[in-house]
């Protein structure tokens, strides 16, 4: 007998209007096309990352929305550490999909209406060590090969705004080939 795969879906999401590390989980979140989560510290057309800022707004913000997998943090649980949806900053935490293997320019529709586009994987800071010591060599590893993988979610551009709440269904759509790898935003 073998085990039923649930369908790709929204668990949680999360927002804050303030610059801090984790978010608090909401029954929903807006996104607003070109701009990101609406009433988000980081949301906008350009940069709102402190992290970023290079002494002036005017670059484009490439991390609008923070999307990370819940299958990552049962893998953390099994290394000692417990991680709740919201709690490494994401905006949406979703299962069934597994984001950091998805192609620069991948679509995720969320819910009805909502459309994200994926810019990038996000590259765990220092913030993360200070969240709980020992985390970040969770989510920075390195294959088999020696290249560094980075598990700490994936980055997006809304493209189509709407309301994304916990249960939306997920919809992917990889972009025509060849695909590229995500880089790191």
């Amino acid at each position: 007998m073998s085990a039923e795969i649930p369908s790709p879906s929204v668990v949680a999401v999360a927002r804050d209007d303030a610059h801090r590390f984790s978010k608090p989980l909401h029954g929903e979140i807006r996104l607003v096309e070109g701009h990101g989560v609406e009433g988000d510290a980081h949301a906008g057309a350009t940069v709102r990352r402190r992290s970023r800022f290079k002494g002036t707004w005017t670059e484009p913000n490439r991390r609008q929305v923070h999307l990370i997998q819940l299958e990552l943090f049962d893998e953390l649980a099994v290394e000692g550490h417990e991680v709740a949806p919201g709690e490494l900053g994401e905006n949406v935490t979703i299962a069934g999909v597994d984001l950091p293997a998805l192609p620069l320019g991948t679509r995720i529709r969320l819910g009805d209406a909502a459309e994200v586009e994926l810019t990038g994987l996000r590259n765990p800071c220092v913030q993360i060590e200070r969240f709980q010591p020992g985390l970040m060599k969770r989510l920075i590893r390195r294959d088999g090969r020696g290249a560094t993988l980075r598990r700490a979610g994936v980055m997006a551009i809304v493209v189509e705004g709407g309301v994304v709440r916990p249960g939306d269904a997920i919809v992917v759509s990889l972009p025509a080939g060849p695909h590229e790898a995500l880089p790191v935003v």
